[in-house]
């Protein structure tokens, strides 16, 4: 019995805990939420550096295609020419280096194209870096200026009022801020280089703000 006694008095305080938690809580939230895909891809500078990046990828699908009609025609032409052999007969000297050239000039084209590919690549992440340096200030702008707690991706609710969609004032802050981006990143670093000071990613905004993340371009 006095086991259950003392049970109930710890229950009974315990039940009394909440009040004055209660009296010390902080405030309601307020949420805002961003499209952050319609900011990259919408605002006039973003406009100008995605048609920039667009035409880069061009250029190397188009020099893609340049350098495979080259080898497929190297191709067919070695082909031709191992089709006419004699049955058993071993391929001349020519016709060997022949084939050994193609495979030479087969791994170029394909280390040209992953080269193209990686500086396409690092620009784009170079004009998304741009645009959250530009963004970091806004978050904070617009929060003030709401009233706003947090700020999120609207990307990532699974639902929410158009009401806390605050993406039109974000969008008129960064066009101001934003004006132009460099779409041609710096050269990648080499091994044993110095290193020089990277931007500063973390201090751009906290845990309640959203981040442009990058978009597949080729």
């Amino acid at each position: 019995m006095k086991h259950l006694l003392a049970a109930a008095s710890v229950l009974a305080a315990a039940t009394t805990l909440p009040t004055a938690a209660f009296a010390q809580s902080v405030p309601d939230a307020k949420v805002g939420v961003v499209n952050t895909t319609q900011l990259a891809t919408t605002c006039n500078a973003c406009v100008t550096a995605n048609a920039q990046l667009e035409a880069q990828a061009q250029v190397i699908n188009a020099r893609q295609q340049e350098l495979q009609t080259a080898l497929n025609t190297e191709a067919q032409a070695i082909n031709t020419q191992i089709e006419a052999l004699p049955e058993g007969a071993e391929p001349s000297a020519e016709l060997s280096q022949r084939v050994q050239a193609f495979e030479i000039a087969r791994a170029a084209a394909n280390r040209e194209i992953e080269g193209r590919d990686a500086a396409l690549a690092r620009n784009q992440q170079y004009v998304l870096r741009q645009i959250n340096v530009a963004l970091a200030p806004v978050w904070n702008e617009v929060l003030t200026a709401r009233g706003l707690s947090v700020l999120m991706r609207a990307e990532d609710a699974l639902a929410f009022s158009p009401s806390i969609d605050v993406t039109a004032d974000v969008l008129q802050r960064l066009n101001t801020r934003l004006t132009t981006l460099q779409t041609v990143a710096p050269p990648p670093q080499q091994p044993g280089q110095a290193q020089g000071q990277q931007p500063a990613q973390g201090q751009q905004q906290g845990p309640t703000t959203p981040q442009v993340t990058p978009q597949p371009q080729r």
